[in-house]
């Protein structure tokens, strides 16, 4: 099972410029269409957003566009692992493609329970359109390199996830306005992805052979049950995507609440290690080891019923899983197929994170494969 393209075959870029009759009938619908526009930095998807700012308001609002056809299609709840894989990338891994009601529907789900996603203010699913309370832009990124202590920030990024994961998600979540979205699953099968992209993509970019035939022959064996671990502990809300440069700090807001949550929209019900694993493993920011350690120990002391063992055995393991989905399908793709060399500054941060986690004794198997199939020199 391997796909070429980590949005599905048939994704395409988004055609903004086509969109612009219809995004403007749906600002007019809802009153906005005097709104000045500012252009907002994308993110490694789909949408677009921009910023706009109402003669009527003292405050902006956030537009959303995410054409709808511009990704692959997200898997019907009902579907087979079968129809999954012939839907394309987005089904097989449990995206939400271009479904800006599965966006709205978490983000009301999170609300609910007091959490600060932004308010979804207008609404059209069925053309990709929404329009959004604006958070602000403190990102936690930005109060890292201002100097702010990072045990404090990672400290009230860990206590939020405890009361996420203080008991279990909905699996059918409301979208506002009418509607409903099915929380899928992160089982197996999604998990399983970003392992067979990985021994697609990361040879071409080390200049190495691929595994030879007895190496691939191991490879399921190796994950078969770690990725039984990771479904089988999928119990709690998952953002997927928890990490420095998706939270916002709202210091007028109370407790958890002063944490801004933002792309959120592939949310999946997972196991509880793997946003600590966004959070504290990430791509593109340091976490010193032992703050790292810090925050898992906070984490564990919040949840005593917990077998710490067991989770500190299955962090290690997902984190594993998700080095590789980021060094494969994520950076290797982006600088094999498109030349994106900023990536290549991510790479070893990548993959110490993955080092650290194979000094498990759990993944000494795993840790042996890679010694002898990847060895230092490949992982450059």
């Amino acid at each position: 099972m391997i796909f070429s393209d980590p949005r599905g075959t048939d994704a395409v870029p988004p055609d903004l410029t086509g969109r612009s009759e219809l995004r403007e009938a749906f600002l007019r619908t809802h009153g906005l269409a005097d709104a000045v526009r500012e252009p907002m930095p994308g993110d490694a998807s789909t949408r677009a957003y921009v910023r706009l700012h109402p003669a009527s308001r003292h405050t902006p609002l956030i537009l959303m566009d995410a054409p709808p056809a511009a990704e692959s299609e997200a898997a019907p709840s009902d579907a087979t692992p079968s129809e999954r894989i012939a839907l394309g990338y987005n089904a097989v891994t449990r995206l939400a493609g271009g479904r800006v009601d599965a966006w709205a529907a978490v983000a009301a789900f999170l609300r609910a329970r007091g959490l600060s996603a932004p308010a979804v203010l207008a609404l059209d699913a069925s053309q990709g359109f929404a329009v959004l309370e604006d958070l602000g832009s403190d990102l936690f990124r930005d109060r890292l390199e201002a100097g702010a202590d990072p045990a404090e920030v990672y400290g009230q990024a860990v206590d939020l996830l405890v009361n996420l994961h203080a008991e279990a998600p909905p699996a059918i979540l409301d979208v506002p306005g009418g509607g409903a979205w099915a929380l899928p699953t992160y089982d197996a099968l999604a998990l399983r992805m970003g392992l067979d992209l990985w021994l697609q993509w990361w040879p071409p970019l080390a200049r190495m052979a691929p595994p030879p035939p007895e190496a691939l022959a191991d490879w399921p064996d190796l994950w078969a049950p770690i990725l039984a671990r990771g479904e089988r502990g999928a119990t709690v809300f998952t953002h997927r995507d928890y990490h420095a440069e998706n939270l916002l700090w709202l210091p007028d807001r109370i407790g958890v609440g002063r944490v801004g949550l933002l792309d959120f929209q592939d949310a999946v019900c997972g196991h509880p290690a793997w946003d600590l694993v966004s959070l504290l493993q990430d791509a593109r920011q340091d976490v010193a080891p032992a703050l790292e350690a810090a925050m898992l120990a906070r984490y564990l002391a919040a949840r005593p019923h917990m077998d710490a063992e067991a989770f500190r055995a299955d962090y290690a393991a997902l984190g594993a899983l998700n080095a590789l989905r980021i060094l494969g399908p994520v950076f290797a793709r982006q600088i094999t197929a498109f030349g994106r060399e900023k990536y290549r500054a991510f790479l070893p941060r990548m993959w110490r994170h993955l080092s650290r986690d194979l000094e498990h004794p759990d993944l000494a198997a795993l840790k042996l494969w890679f010694d002898r199939y990847a060895p230092a020199e490949a992982r450059a």
